[in-house]
């Protein structure tokens, strides 16, 4: 029996052993970032320092009596640990002390201006990121191992909360009202580059345009605004959902289970949904939509893409951590796809057709012709 070869001994004060524990210590640490950021959205700090559009450098104490006004506890030093953490992150900008004072000043960065919402819209990337760090969620991250464990049947939130994920949702007014805030806060901004950019024309004489999982009907209601062809819009959704959804000049609210049938139009549009769900599932979902469509009709999906290769760019580590999010949270086996993938699966459903347009980071678009 062959002897394992002798340890080489390292040397604790070398740069790569001290590089080494640095770079452990900061992972340990990385619970820091996404709770310092949920505090300050909690605390309505990024829309205090916008302050409607001058984003004027304040200190922690200017910002105090803005956010939690006639309040003798607050303390404005350990707001400043925050900032000052999260400036090293992109979300603020620290600026130099006035004469005379000490303290460090903050204004927004690009980052930090994802957190406010526009005047004409409800919603930021603020309600993504305190919907993403709830207590049930926040329970399941405790549980990730169990995806490893298995069985795979249930899901860490399921593991952690006693029942999977929509579920819970559904018997939580208050979480469901985040969550569809959450999702209008990621959507209006990825929408408006789909349909005011010259990226994608695959919404080009399509006259009845059937959204899928629409929600509120919010994404159909922005495409049919630009898109004066499509006369009829179908919103598609839960029968709980759309009961609830706003009347839209030309949509209609349809209460159904994709995995049954799907309404019939020109082009069927989808965003976040096919990512949550086993490949069987999805192929599914594609098959209904292709028995849908016309010849020549198509599917047009939004969905989170990984990359081919893994590299540390904060495109990649945002979709693998995303990836993550959906085991933990959604499915077990739903996850992020690559990009054959897709096509892999779209041809499995019937479509012979397909093409990927890149025009967000985070969402590619997926077309899909019958």
């Amino acid at each position: 029996m062959s002897q394992p070869p002798p340890q080489m001994e390292v040397s604790e004060s070398s740069e790569t052993r001290n590089q080494a524990r640095l770079k452990i210590m900061e992972l340990a640490n990385m619970i820091s970032i996404p709770m310092a950021l949920n505090a300050v959205i909690r605390l309505n700090v990024p829309s205090a320092i916008w302050g409607s559009g001058a984003n004027t450098p304040l200190t922690a104490s200017q910002i105090i009596p803005t956010i939690l006004p006639n309040n003798p506890h607050a303390d404005a030093d350990n707001l400043a640990r925050l900032l000052r953490l999260l400036t090293t992150y992109g979300v603020f900008s620290e600026h130099s002390p006035l004469d005379g004072d000490s303290r460090r000043r903050y204004s927004l960065t690009e980052l930090g201006r994802t957190l406010v919402a526009d005047a004409a819209d409800e919603a930021s990337h603020g309600e993504y990121v305190l919907q993403h760090h709830q207590d049930a969620l926040v329970r399941a991250w405790l549980k990730v191992d169990q995806a490893v464990v298995g069985p795979t049947s249930k899901t860490p939130f399921e593991v952690a909360n006693g029942m999977p994920a929509y579920d819970y949702y559904g018997k939580s007014d208050e979480m469901n009202g985040l969550m569809q805030q959450a999702m209008a806060g990621v959507s209006v901004p990825f929408m408006k580059a789909v349909i005011e950019g010259d990226g994608y024309d695959g919404f080009d004489g399509v006259v009845k345009l059937v959204d899928v999982g629409g929600s509120a009907g919010d994404c159909l209601k922005m495409i049919m605004s630009k898109y004066k062809g499509i006369k009829e819009g179908i919103n598609f959704e839960l029968p709980e959902v759309v009961a609830q959804a706003p009347q839209i000049p030309g949509v209609t609210h349809v209460g159904g289970d994709m995995f049954n049938s799907i309404p019939s139009g020109d082009a069927i549009f989808m965003k976040w949904v096919l990512t949550t769900w086993t490949d069987e599932e999805i192929k599914l979902i594609m098959q209904n939509c292709y028995k849908a469509l016309p010849e020549g009709g198509k599917l047009i999906a939004c969905e989170p893409v990984l990359p081919d290769t893994s590299d540390d760019s904060h495109r990649t580590r945002a979709l693998l951590s995303g990836d993550i999010f959906v085991m933990t949270i959604y499915g077990a086996k739903g996850r992020h796809k690559m990009e054959e993938e897709y096509r892999h699966l779209g041809n499995s459903a019937g479509f012979p057709h397909f093409r990927a347009v890149h025009i967000d980071y985070f969402f590619t678009v997926l077309e899909f012709q019958k």
